[in-house]
Formats: structure tokens, C-alpha cells, sequence
């Protein structure tokens, strides 16, 4: 019989409660930390967990823990992944991995010299969609991928980011990094490394609300030739419009569209037609907005099975380093509007 993974959680938002609930049905919380005494409290409470309220007193005293759930601001993610790691825990970091690419190598090192596994969280591979397109790629059934295109068109209003560290440069990073950073995992994941970057980007509806971006429009270039765009914003009017990838290949053109890149809206492939996806997840719905597709069951399922059968990882530390590295090339060639 498998061994019950215990875990320990590190920043009790949002994204905190979804990690709670399939650590509950999967696994055992031990532990929950968060600076803010009354969210600890609260997550202790329903799960029957103990609080705590500095990251080095759970550390210190979190002996009977095997994994620590990283679910912190984005500028937290390295500083409490490498203090988790070097106290001996295996980590599962939300995205963004880090939001600087050195940050990023410094968690591999640090997972390498203490002998403890890394994980990413990339839930949209697991789209039924996505993993149909990423199947057939790998079939080389579209042939040489000529261009791509990602539209990413979300709605954040104020509300969002009141009261909160989202929009911060220091801790959030930026619209590429907190809403569509698994989109771009995508772009690498299905098309491969980026070569260069050009990009113009302009916050037209946050001006004093964050300290970024909210509209960007991006030209690149991947390493095998093909040439990509991608168009994304938090302004669509009211709510969010659509997550969407189409791929151009020599023998085939296909879209995954919906709002969260949850639907298969187009395909014609040479002798072949994509039948039978399954439903996929629903998305995260976190009242007054939703966020991307809610797939972190699976990303469970694949820890449990990694460590305890050595099974394969779905997402390694490398490959989130890679998503952060594409997202600074953008940002670092980006002309400010």
C-alpha cells in the first residue's frame, strides 16, 4: 500500500484552499504557515492542522512532514522553496516557479544538494485539448509548426488586486508572471525554446492599482523557426473572453480555444481528426473572478506516484525555470507605452 503523503503549506490565500483540499482527499495536512495569524488559524482549523505564522518555526518543527506546498507571493517562491528544501522537505512550488531566471537556479541547486525533489505546477498540460494537440505534435502529424499564436484576454478589476500583493512589482512580478505564466508553459512545452523577442506593452486601466503592465502585445521567434505572437490583457470588459492557442502547421491547423484553453474550437489534420476528449476540470472560480483550469488533482496524483514509486515527473524544476527565462526575455525587450 502507498505511503499517505504528509504536507505542510506555506502562505494561506487564495490558491492555498485548492492545495488544502486535495492534500486532504490525498494525502495528510500536518501543518499550515502564513504571516497573517487569523488566515493560519482558519486553514488549522478545518483541516485540523497545526499554525503557524513564521515560515522558520514550521520548518524547525515540522519533522513528521514530507512535502512543504509553496503557495506564498511569487516573489516568495524562491527564498521559501530553498529555506524548505535546505531543511530537508521535498517542495511543490505554485507557478511561477520564481520570477528571476537566477532565483529559478538556485532552487534546482538547492533541491540537488539536499537530495530532495522540486516540483512545478503546470495544471493546463492536463487540459484534455491540450494534451490531445501536445499528443499529435509529438507525432509529428502537423508536420513543421510554421506559427503559433496565443490570445490571452482576462478581466482583473480593481478588486483583485485591493488589499493585496498582487500588483507589485517586488511580489507579483507582473501580468505575464501571476495570470499567464501557464500559458506560456505551454508555448515551450508544445513548440520548444524561444530565440528572440520583441515586444510593446502599456497599463491603460491600472494606473495606480498596479505597478506593471495589464496589456502586452508580443512578437517571437523559437529556435526551430517558427514564429509566434502573443496578444494578452486583464482589460476585456467585465469578465474574462478567452485563453487561446492555434498552431499552423504543414499538415494541419488547430485552435484550442474556450476561456481557459479548455476547448478544442478548430482542427483540419491531414488523415486524422482528434475524437473523444474527455470533460476536462472546471476552472477555479474564486467568486468574483476565475482563474485558470483547476487541474492540481493531477499534479498531486503525479507527486504521490513519484515519490512513492520513483514514477516519472510531469513537471520538472527545469522546465519552470524555462516558462520564467521566456517571460523575461518578453520582459526585458518590452517597449513601455
Amino acid at each position: 500500500m502507498s505511503k499517505k503523503i504528509r504536507f505542510g503549506i506555506i502562505g494561506c490565500g487564495r490558491i492555498a484552499q485548492r492545495h488544502a483540499e486535495h492534500i486532504n482527499s490525498k494525502g495528510e495536512l500536518i501543518a499550515v504557515c502564513d504571516i497573517v495569524k487569523d488566515k493560519a488559524d482558519a486553514m488549522a482549523t478545518q483541516y485540523h492542522a497545526r499554525p503557524y505564522y513564521q515560515v522558520e518555526d514550521l520548518l524547525a518543527e515540522a519533522s513528521d512532514i514530507d512535502v512543504i506546498t509553496i503557495c506564498s507571493p511569487n516573489g516568495l517562491h524562491a527564498e521559501h522553496s530553498i529555506k524548505s528544501l535546505q531543511a530537508g522537505f521535498h517542495v511543490l512550488c505554485e507557478k511561477p516557479l520564481a520570477i528571476h531566471v537566477h532565483d529559478c537556479g538556485l532552487m534546482i541547486q538547492a533541491a540537488e544538494k539536499a537530495n530532495r525533489r522540486l516540483f512545478a505546477i503546470k495544471q493546463n498540460r492536463y487540459n484534455p485539448p491540450v494534451a490531445a494537440v501536445k499528443k499529435i505534435l509529438d507525432e509529428g502529424r502537423l508536420g513543421k509548426v510554421m506559427s503559433i499564436q496565443l490570445n490571452c484576454f482576462w478581466n482583473r478589476n480593481p478588486d483583485y488586486y485591493e488589499n493585496s500583493w498582487k500588483g507589485s512589482l517586488a511580489l507579483d512580478g507582473g501580468t505575464l508572471y501571476t495570470q499567464f505564466s501557464h500559458f506560456i508553459d505551454l508555448l515551450y512545452w508544445m513548440i520548444g525554446d524561444v530565440k528572440q523577442v520583441h515586444a510593446f506593452m502599456g497599463n491603460y486601466q491600472h494606473k495606480g492599482i498596479i505597478e506593471f503592465e495589464d496589456t502586452g502585445a508580443v512578437i517571437l521567434q523559437f529556435q526551430n523557426g517558427a514564429i509566434g505572437t502573443i496578444n494578452y490583457t486583464v482589460n476585456s470588459f467585465e469578465k474574462n473572453m478567452e485563453g487561446s492557442l492555434t498552431i499552423f502547421g504543414e499538415k494541419g491547423t488547430v485552435k484550442i480555444g474556450g476561456q481557459y484553453l479548455n476547448e478544442l474550437e478548430y482542427q483540419r489534420i491531414e488523415g486524422y481528426t482528434i475524437t473523444d476528449l474527455p470533460e476536462g476540470n472546471k476552472p477555479n472560480n474564486y467568486g468574483n473572478y476565475v482563474g485558470s483550469m483547476s487541474n492540481h488533482d493531477k499534479v498531486y496524483d503525479n507527486l504521490i506516484d513519484v515519490l512513492n514509486n520513483n514514477a516519472s515527473i510531469t513537471t520538472s524544476a527545469f522546465e519552470g525555470m524555462k516558462t520564467v527565462e521566456i517571460i523575461d526575455k518578453i520582459y526585458q525587450s518590452a517597449s513601455r507605452i
